[in-house]
Order: C-alpha cells, then sequence, then structure tokens
C-alpha cells in the first residue's frame, strides 16, 4: 500500500469504529430512556401521588453521594457519583424490583448481573462496558467506602 492509500484505509476503519462506538452509545442511551419514565415501585405501591422517577431517584442520589462526599476527604468524589448514576442502571431493563415484588434476592442479583453484562456488551470496551460492570459489582458487594455510602 501506498501512505495515502494506508491512511485511507485507516480513516475508513476509524470511521467504522466512530459509526460502531455512535450505535452503540444511542442504543444504550435509548435503553436507559425507560428510566426517566418508570416510576419506583415502592412509591407507587403506597399510593404515592406524582412518584419520582428512577432517574429522578439517581440523579438525587448522585447529588447526595457528591456533597456527602465532599464532608468525608477520604472518600472519592468521583467514584461516589459513578457509583450513584450506575446503582439502579440494570433497572432500565428488569425494572424497579422491590422485597414486595415476590422476587428473591438471588432472583433479583441475577437478573441484574444478566442485564449489566448485557449493558456491558452493548457498549464494549471503548464506551466503558467492562468499567460499568465493575462498579455496579462495586456497589452491590458494598466493600469500598463509597459503595458503602451509598
Amino acid at each position: 500500500l501506498t501512505s495515502s492509500e494506508w491512511n485511507e484505509s485507516n480513516n475508513n476503519n476509524n470511521n467504522n469504529n466512530d459509526n460502531d462506538a455512535a450505535s452503540r452509545a444511542i442504543n444504550f442511551l435509548t435503553l436507559t430512556r425507560t428510566l426517566k419514565t418508570t416510576k419506583r415501585t415502592g412509591w407507587i405501591m403506597r399510593g404515592v401521588h406524582h412518584p419520582e422517577s428512577i432517574a429522578d431517584h439517581m440523579y438525587r442520589m448522585s447529588l447526595m453521594s457528591m456533597i456527602a462526599s465532599f464532608s468525608n476527604g477520604a472518600l472519592d468524589t468521583n467514584k461516589c457519583i459513578q457509583l450513584a448514576l450506575i446503582h439502579d442502571l440494570a433497572e432500565a431493563r428488569v425494572g424497579d424490583i422491590t422485597p414486595h415484588c415476590g422476587v428473591s434476592d438471588e432472583e433479583k442479583h441475577r437478573l441484574e448481573l444478566e442485564t449489566m453484562e448485557y449493558i456491558s456488551a452493548m457498549l464494549g470496551p471503548l464506551l466503558g462496558g467492562e468499567a460499568i460492570v465493575k462498579l455496579w459489582k462495586e456497589y452491590e458487594e458494598g466493600i469500598t467506602e463509597e459503595a458503602k455510602l451509598l
């Protein structure tokens, strides 16, 4: 290949990667759109008028974890915000399962893990799919101080 042919080939590959990344991002954002419209199950079960959505909850948790982390210099503020954004992400596909829904903790965890792995594959490594699953597992395990905060 001449250098111009090599550059053109690389540009085409980069365009394909860019198109693939854009398509993956759109698929992810389309899936997560349901978080804005799905109301929290516990509030609905209790008859709360105008209950918050899952996205409302995740946003507020992000703000709460941010300001709480500011008062504790040992906490990683960015990690706290990331965990808050990720902690209920699986609900985009499985819904907001409460202890009153008749689903065992084991089954809920299985459904959510399956969804997080689906999201990871959807995003791929370029868009942080593996990092998102790692953050979710950190939250679920509750071992780090940041996960304990949430």
